[in-house]
């Protein structure tokens, strides 16, 4: 049965935010969009699954987003200390169980943590693409968990399985983790052919049990 696409939000379409929306949507999620500009909205809507124009300060419209289904959402408003705030309370009353709020400095941060978001960065020190793919994964060692047990990682594809497919590798069967997806030249693959070669320099987007995708990294494959 095909993987649920992860759905997240993204609330503030600045340099950060924007890096961050179409960082997510490259690794396939279902990515939506607030922001008060239109020009900014106009900008981003071919490039994502869903942009909107509205106040994120305001509650009934965080509830038309449908926010009860999402698995994320990133508060990318530091300019309005108040907005980014409400967002980050109203994120969490809607039950969406990650919020990652974007701050301007230290006290911004710790008011962020202390009305509720699960995590807060500082532009200056994280990368738009960086924080994105901190959602989904990064590095091997750095992986985000789906549940208490499973987690979703990357693998950069190991020299000896260039030109090989996967259905020769068995890697489900000798190591009891399942590829989800093949990131090659920016893009990402989620609908490949077991069957095909492997491109050079691809990574592996894979899933599995924390203690497996552990004994997996310290064999180093």
């Amino acid at each position: 049965m095909a993987m649920k696409k992860k759905q997240f939000a993204v609330f503030g379409l600045g340099s950060f935010g924007r890096s961050v929306a179409l960082t997510l949507e490259s690794f396939g999620c279902n990515v939506i969009v607030v922001d008060q500009s239109f020009e900014k909205v106009q900008e981003i809507a071919d490039s994502v699954s869903y942009a909107m124009r509205a106040d994120v300060s305001d509650p009934d419209a965080m509830k038309a987003l449908g926010a009860r289904n999402l698995d994320g959402a990133v508060v990318a408003i530091s300019d309005n200390f108040e907005a980014g705030i409400m967002a980050t309370i109203i994120s969490k009353e809607l039950g969406i169980p990650y919020v990652l709020a974007k701050a301007r400095d230290e006290l911004h941060g710790k008011i962020l943590e202390k009305v509720g978001a699960d995590a807060v960065i500082f532009p200056e020190r994280d990368m738009g693409n960086r924080v994105a793919k901190k959602l989904l994964s990064s590095e091997f060692t750095d992986w985000i968990e789906l549940s208490p047990e499973y987690s979703l990682t990357e693998k950069p594809l190991p020299g000896h399985w260039e030109g090989k497919c996967l259905s020769e590798l068995k890697i489900r069967e000798k190591y009891g983790i399942n590829v989800v997806g093949i990131m090659s030249n920016g893009n990402v693959d989620v609908t490949f052919d077991p069957n095909a070669p492997l491109p050079a320099e691809c990574v592996l987007i894979i899933i599995g049990a924390n203690a497996v995708l552990q004994r997996f990294e310290e064999i180093g494959v």
